[in-house]
Formats: C-alpha cells, structure tokens, sequence
C-alpha cells in the first residue's frame, strides 16, 4: 500500500509540472506505473498515453483563458505529430520483437528496452531542464522555420508513441526557438499538442483496455488533474525557470535509478 501511497503523490507532481511548465511531468507516469503500481513497460505506456491526453486536456481550459494558446502553430505541429504517434503506436510498437536482441544467454527484452529508452530521455530531458537558461524567441513569426516545426513535430510524435511520454520538454523549446513564442504561450501550446498527440497513440493502441485498469486509474486522474488545474493557476504566478532546475534534478535521479535497476536486473 505504501508504494501505491507514493504513487498517487507522483500522480499530483506530474500534474503539478504538467500545468506549471507544460512538459517533464509526463515523463513521471511511466516509471511510476511500473515501479510502483506493478504494470509491464508496454502496458504501462498505453495507460500513460490516456493519463498525460486527460490530464493535460483538463489545463487547457485555464491556459485557454489566459490566451496562451496559439491554434495556427499547434495545428502545424501537431498535424505532424499525430500521423507519427499513429503509425508508432499502432504498427511500430506491436511489430517490435520480444526479445528484442539475444546475444548467448543473455536477453534483452521489449519492455527493458523501452524503459532504457526511457531512461536515456529522462537524463536527457533532465540536463536540458537543469542547464538551460530562459530560451531566447526568435524574432520571426514562425513561417521561415514551417520545415523545422513539421520535421520536430514527427520526431516528438515517433517519441510519444514508444515511450507514452508527451513529449513536452522538446515541444516547448522547440516552439520557442522555431515559432517565436514567449514562455507562457509555448506552454499552453505545447498541452494542447500533448493533448491530442497522447489520445491519437492511445486510440492507435490495440491492446491496453481501460476497463482493466478503471480502479488504478481513476484515483491516478482525479490526483493529476487536481495538479495540473493548481500548477495551470500557478503558472501565471510563479517563473516556471525558477522551478525547471529543481525539478530537472528529481528527473535525473528518477533517470539514473531506472538505468542501475535496469543493468543489474540484466546482470
């Protein structure tokens, strides 16, 4: 029971950061369905596709209000993305082998893999949250860098439909530095592109049922949705540059914990 305990606390956080920096919390609800609710990495991204879509779906509202949406980028970048968390979940993700690699006795499973992907993107994003400074916009109006937002929006896509991540911690800088949007307006943008992307890869999904899982995830919502209203409330409050370091820092460690758990079950 404790374990559960402390993942529904994760559940709150990864709202809490969802509404308060539009990206990193999403990248919690993985490891917290596999190392402390007990479901297998592949089960587990399914479920988080639906958990990160409703979650970040319900901070729109507030951001929405605070007219922190910019429609016309999102529907660029998101057009890209949803056509690749599509293909990756419905096609890329089943046609994987299970093993994925055998090397004498050894073997190196789907679900392993896919955490160690994992794992890899939380250090990656963590360095990214911890070293960088408030991004610079680009002073053009976005129509120079349409390739740019199409071929990042693929890439996020590809990402979301493997790991069951929204991928905001790459949608947010990219629409910073890419279309020349302010902080809070990338923020709003990037939950309403995490949003649609996380429900296209769930309904892609020809596996993971919510009606087997209705019990986790019920209170799972109710907790997260509870953070994302508070952190979308907060976010015209608080710098949220004064926060991704901190939070950068837990991402890391959660990273590193996953890799070291993962080689010694391999060992």
């Amino acid at each position: 029971m404790s374990w559960e305990i402390l993942g529904y606390a994760g559940a709150v956080l990864m709202g809490l950061a969802l509404g308060l920096m539009g990206g990193g919390g999403s990248i919690l609800t993985v490891p917290i369905l596999v190392y402390l609710f007990g479901q297998d990495p592949v089960t587990a991204t399914g479920l988080s596709l639906f958990i990160v879509g409703t979650t970040s779906g319900a901070g729109l509202l507030s951001h929405h209000r605070q007219g922190n949406i910019e429609w016309r980028t999102a529907s660029i970048f998101g057009g890209a993305s949803i056509i690749s968390v599509f293909i990756t979940r419905r096609w890329l993700v089943p046609a994987l082998p299970d093993p994925l690699l055998v090397w004498g006795d050894a073997q190196l499973g789907k679900g392993t893999a896919i955490l160690g992907l994992f794992a890899v993107m939380m250090v990656y994003s963590a360095w990214r949250m911890i070293r960088s400074k408030k991004p610079e916009a680009s002073r053009n109006n976005g129509h120079e860098h349409i390739p740019s937002l199409l071929l990042t929006g693929l890439s996020v896509g590809m990402l979301t439909g493997v790991l069951g991540a929204g991928g905001g911690f790459l949608i947010v800088p990219a629409l910073v530095l890419l279309a020349g949007m302010d902080m809070k307006r990338a923020v709003g943008t990037s939950l309403l592109i995490i949003t649609v992307n996380a429900y296209i890869g769930f309904l892609g999904d020809p596996y993971v049922h919510l009606s087997d899982h209705a019990q986790l995830l019920l209170p799972f919502l109710a907790l997260a949705i509870l953070g994302i209203v508070v952190g979308s409330q907060l976010s015209s409050r608080i710098s949220n540059e004064k926060l991704r370091p901190a939070f950068g820092w837990f991402i890391l460690a959660m990273g590193v914990y996953i890799i070291i758990r993962e080689l010694y079950t391999l060992a």
